[in-house]
């Protein structure tokens, strides 16, 4: 392995890098001419999954609107005039209906977001029964709250919550130029408390809002370095949304969003890596190319919480092209 790579990278009988990560190993890694950069990183993802299996999941929001967090990104922040009209939290009949239907579609995970800074005890309870209901019909089961206290992980793991999703956006660095109502610390905090519970973790971050490639690269190295490395990791391309901060954020360049795809495999091998917001806007050439340097989940379905996502039967004949097939649950 060339020294120019770093000391790290050879820490291994392979060669690749193991934790703790530094950003100039990242970095270098990062920067590795394009087609080598692919070649390591689907050989590494072939050493821990199958390239032909993709995990599908199913997002659904069951409180819309009306979060009094100012991300400069999202649609449903009350700080931004976006037209969205809030909503009350959904019932939870309606939402176990809803997780049967994404389930005879073909999808194992079950992923519910609440726009809240944290959630209320007194929806503690419909939460919980949410949980329940879905990991009854023998999915697996996914939330995304806002900022959790130990306690309320710990009621969420008994409920029979498999996965916290808490993304942590973009670089310390680069955090403040996005979000001041929560900072940084605070997202670590309740990824260690999601952690301490027994949850599996699903935290990743957002491209294509303004960062520089470095961002990227030590949101990765973030992430990477944590107590154990994420089970899940979505990386976000910006979709922008008129009345945001960040409506008129310029696109990162394709080759740059599968590089980053790319890292993100190479340094959390074992992690499912998922294409979530801004497939729409990727071509079908540019979703593969991020299959082979190592993503395997997706939402499936036609919206992410308030934005489009490609349907069920656009995903369908783009597995189909490339010989990709869903991911079955693993018995327990």
């Amino acid at each position: 392995m060339n020294a120019e790579l770093g000391p790290n990278l050879t820490s291994d009988p392979l060669g690749w890098a193991l934790p703790p990560w530094t950003r100039e190993e990242a970095q270098a890694i990062y920067d590795q001419p394009f087609n080598d950069l692919l070649f390591r990183a689907q050989t590494i993802h072939r050493e821990n999954f199958d390239p032909n299996r993709v995990q599908l999941s199913r997002l659904l929001s069951i409180k819309t609107g009306g979060c009094p967090e100012d991300c400069g990104y999202c649609s449903q922040s009350a700080h931004h005039e976006t037209g969205l009209k809030a909503s009350k939290l959904m019932e939870v009949q309606r939402v176990i209906a809803e997780a049967r239907k994404a389930r005879d579609a073909g999808a194992t995970r079950y992923c519910m977001g609440a726009a809240w800074r944290s959630p209320k005890e007194r929806d503690m309870e419909a939460v919980v029964a949410m949980v329940e209901g879905v990991k009854a019909l023998g999915m697996e089961t996914c939330m995304t709250l806002g900022m959790l206290d130990l306690e309320q992980a710990a009621r969420l793991k008994q409920a029979g919550l498999d996965y916290y999703n808490h993304n942590i956006d973009t670089s310390e660095r680069y955090y403040g130029e996005v979000i001041s109502t929560r900072s940084f610390a605070d997202r670590l905090d309740t990824l260690e408390n999601v952690r301490q519970s027994g949850i599996k973790v699903c935290c990743g971050g957002i491209v294509g809002m303004g960062e520089e490639p470095v961002d990227r690269i030590d949101m990765l190295v973030t992430l990477a370095n944590l107590p154990e490395p994420p089970d899940s990791v979505p990386i976000n391309m910006l979709i922008p949304i008129a009345g945001t901060p960040l409506a008129d954020a310029s696109p990162i360049e394709p080759i740059e969003f599968v590089r980053t795809i790319a890292l993100a495999r190479i340094m959390m091998p074992k992690s499912y890596i998922r294409l979530s917001a801004g497939r729409t806007a990727m071509s079908d050439e540019m979703q593969a190319l991020c299959f082979f340097a190592g993503a395997n989940s997706v939402f499936v379905g036609d919206t992410l919480l308030t934005a489009g996502n490609p349907g069920q039967d656009e995903d369908a004949l783009l597995f189909r092209r490339l010989g990709i097939e869903r991911m079955e649950l693993e018995a327990e």
